[in-house]
This record gives C-alpha cells, sequence and structure tokens, in this order.
C-alpha cells in the first residue's frame, strides 16, 4: 500500500496485522479523492479519519496539504501502525493519533471544541456503524460550516439520510460503496 499523491507520493504505508483491519485499496482511494478534489481544494483542510485502520485517507489527505489530521480507531495494533507511517513520513508534527472507541473519542474531539473540514469514516463493515457515527459528528457539531464527509461502507448499505448533510456523490467500486457527503453552509446541525 503507497501514497498515490502529493509529498508523499509513492511512499509505503504499514498496515496492523490480522483480518481486522480492511485497508482502502489505492483504487477507492484514488475516488474518494478524485471526487472530493473536483469540488475542493485538500490544502489547509482540518481532517478527521474515523476508523482510521492504517490511516492511509488522513495520510493521503497530508500529503495532499491537508494542515493537521486526526486518526481515530480503538485497535492498539491499528493506531500503532499509522504511528509509524506517520514518523516514516515526518507528518508527525501535523497530526494526532486518539486510540479509543469512536464514541468516547468524537466526544473528547467535542469538548475540546474541534470542528473539521474533512472527514473519512470506514467503519467495519459488518457493524454497519456509519449512520451512527453520521449522527454522532452531527449532533456533537464537529462538521464544520460547509465540511465534507467521505464515507466508505459496504456496497449492501444504503448511504444513510443525515439531517443537513447533502449527499453530493455515491459511487460503488466492487465490494465498496462511496459516498460524499457536504454540510450545509447556513444551517447547523
Amino acid at each position: 500500500m503507497r501514497v498515490i499523491a502529493g509529498e508523499a507520493r509513492g511512499r509505503r504505508l504499514l498496515a496492523p496485522r490480522g483480518l481486522a483491519t480492511r485497508p482502502t485499496s489505492a483504487r477507492v482511494r484514488e475516488s474518494i479523492f478524485s471526487r472530493l478534489e473536483s469540488k475542493i481544494s485538500i490544502a489547509g483542510r482540518s481532517v478527521l479519519d474515523l476508523f482510521a485502520g492504517s490511516g492511509a485517507l488522513g495520510i493521503e489527505a497530508l500529503s495532499r496539504g491537508a494542515d493537521r489530521a486526526v486518526f481515530v480507531d480503538d485497535s492498539k495494533m491499528a493506531a500503532a501502525a499509522i504511528r509509524r507511517n506517520l514518523v516514516a513520513l515526518d507528518l508527525t508534527t501535523r497530526s494526532q493519533v486518539i486510540a479509543q472507541d469512536a464514541r468516547r473519542a468524537l466526544v473528547q474531539l467535542h469538548r475540546r471544541a474541534e470542528r473539521f473540514d474533512l472527514i473519512f469514516v470506514d467503519a467495519p463493515y459488518d457493524a454497519h456503524a456509519s449512520a451512527g457515527a453520521l449522527r454522532a459528528m452531527g449532533e456533537l457539531d464537529l462538521i464544520a460550516s460547509g465540511g465534507w464527509v467521505a464515507v466508505e461502507m459496504s456496497r449492501r448499505e444504503t448511504p444513510p439520510e443525515i439531517p443537513l448533510l447533502e449527499k453530493v456523490s455515491i459511487a460503488t467500486l466492487g465490494d465498496h460503496r462511496v459516498a460524499i457527503y457536504r454540510r450545509t453552509e447556513s444551517a447547523p446541525l
């Protein structure tokens, strides 16, 4: 697995061992970033990579110029892999890794008054946790006005309807479905 574009282009990423983590393939990552970059610039964005696994999505955003990224995964092995990737790519000063349950991490980020311009959600497919994560981010006001959310899910899942998040794009790529949402500018979540 390698970074696709930007300052770290071509550099290798480590993935946590075992079957618990499903790294996002280069094809799916390229599709996500192609869809996003046709609408926005990644440069200067504040990014949250939720259910981060190897951190590939957040690292790709940092490589493409995002200002900072917060990575959340409840697996200690995943968090260790993300930290190793960030050190190897010299991205530690622009990032933070939180090794805890997604809901608790979101509450912690809310307490710190964090808001993100770009959020990646790649919840375990068998848990169907994407909708719950999106609702929690909205309730906790973690999505900046005009912010974007990219959700990777099983192709068997229907992209959830979330109040005040507009579905901008839905694509099916093999076994994956990618939904891109945008928070409406004027309405608070």
